[in-house]
């Protein structure tokens, strides 16, 4: 592990992953999980969704704005938990425009039905396996032989509110 903060431990973690299930409660109280894009590598406490403003998962969040965020990768995982809303910044929009976003929203960024969904993270679990995928199936293969816990790191991060 590096020397740094869990903070930003957690900042570097998510920079590794593209996609996100963003989870919201419907309204006869279930949890329902989608699968969203995320937009901004730099994770300053803030994650960023280009979403469609009729989606389910805008009305669900709009209803109860307490929402998690889950990602993982081949050795590792982030669950957040936040608050989302729907925000109007069509400056924001454009600059997280990428020509992926076409495959969803095919009239461009002044579509008036993309939405710009900000997810605010109050708190976030991680787990780590150091040393990428080979590493991980090392330590798989070890505990199995030693009988000794698999070798990974985890914690839960409180994020500082802004």
């Amino acid at each position: 592990m590096t020397d740094t903060t869990p903070v930003q431990r957690v900042a570097e973690l998510l920079k590794d992953f593209r996609f996100a299930m963003f989870t919201t409660r419907n309204a006869e109280g279930r949890l329902v999980s989608h699968p969203l894009t995320v937009q901004e590598a730099e994770f300053d406490g803030d994650l960023w969704f280009l979403v469609s403003k009729s989606a389910t998962l805008v009305l669900d969040a709009q209803a109860d704005e307490r929402v998690g965020v889950s990602l993982s990768s081949n050795d590792s995982w982030v669950s957040l938990s936040g608050t989302a809303e729907l925000v109007d910044d069509p400056a924001k929009v454009r600059e997280l425009w990428s020509p992926t976003v076409e495959a969803w929203f095919t009239n461009g960024p002044d579509d008036p039905e993309v939405g710009l969904l900000k997810f605010t993270a109050e708190s976030a679990e991680y787990w780590d396996s150091p040393g990428g995928k080979i590493a991980s199936l090392f330590s798989f293969v070890k505990s199995k032989i030693t009988g000794e816990p698999y070798e990974g790191e985890n914690e839960t991060v409180e994020l500082p509110q802004r």
